[in-house]
């Protein structure tokens, strides 16, 4: 077996304990997958850092495993928008996948940051392929924490939220808001012309639009926006995917505060 600098372990080490992958890791130094697998391993061994696989296979609601419901209220958005449980039949546990934009990396690591908080015992999967990156966790429970998952397109079925689901949303609205505006949302800026004492101006204004072909979904988000006091209207209702547009200036700003564009 081939010998590597202890150096070049810990340097493993480090960018493994910042959350970096094993292929990831293994590819930037040049080392095997497996060699950074076992680095891993006896590295959560001597840290008394194992995980527990039946830790892994609790639920918060069957169980009471605690949940980090902001970061739930957040990953929940993603799902609505993003996001399916796939039960594929080679598998037997179910997958939670969200599919990001490679267009905006900050939102990936945005989004791996809510799964692991969320499936703190769970390892969380990132799949590169061409223009995004897909997101797995797998976990037993996950038609629990998503009561929402079932048979056919989201917006070809009713899609409301349980009482603890809104209890969540309640307590973390700006975090839900968030998670359907860097899923189906996005912060744009308009521009019009006017004629001011004889001469063409031209005037630019942010906006925030939110598009979905659920109108279950759509009724989540505006109904979260009237919580939190942000002015709303519909656009484009003719059309199958329908947009919400927010841009009441004081509305923008309270967006831009907790929300801003895409990163």
């Amino acid at each position: 077996m081939a010998q590597h600098n202890p150096s070049l372990r810990e340097e493993a080490l480090v960018m493994l304990r910042r959350g970096a992958t094993n292929r990831a890791v293994a590819e930037q130094l040049n080392v095997p997958r497996g060699t950074v697998g076992w680095w891993r391993h006896e590295d959560r061994k001597r840290r008394g850092d194992r995980v527990d696989a039946r830790r892994s296979s609790l639920c918060p609601i069957c169980d009471g495993r605690p949940l980090d419901r902001g970061a739930y209220a957040y990953l929940l958005g993603l799902y609505l928008g993003d996001g399916y449980i796939s039960h594929y039949a080679k598998h037997r546990v179910p997958s939670l996948l969200i599919t990001m934009d490679d267009a905006w990396p900050g939102l990936q690591d945005a989004a791996v940051a809510a799964l692991r908080a969320v499936f703190p015992h769970n390892a969380v999967c990132r799949q590169q392929c061409q223009g995004c990156q897909n997101l797995k966790v797998y976990f037993k429970h996950l038609d629990c924490l998503f009561p929402q998952h079932g048979p056919g397109k989201k917006h070809e079925r009713t899609i409301e939220l349980a009482i603890w689901q809104q209890e969540i949303v309640d307590e973390f609205p700006w975090e839900f808001i968030r998670g359907l505006v860097h899923s189906d949302g996005c912060r744009t800026t308009n521009w019009t012309e006017k004629i001011i004492g004889g001469v063409l101006k031209r005037y630019e204004y942010p906006r925030y639009f939110f598009s979905n072909a659920s109108g279950d979904i759509l009724r989540l988000f505006t109904d979260t926006l009237d919580a939190v006091g942000v002015e709303w209207r519909h656009t484009n209702q003719r059309r199958s995917v329908k947009n919400i547009s927010v841009a009441k200036r004081a509305s923008v700003a309270l967006m831009d505060a907790h929300i801003g564009p895409k990163y």
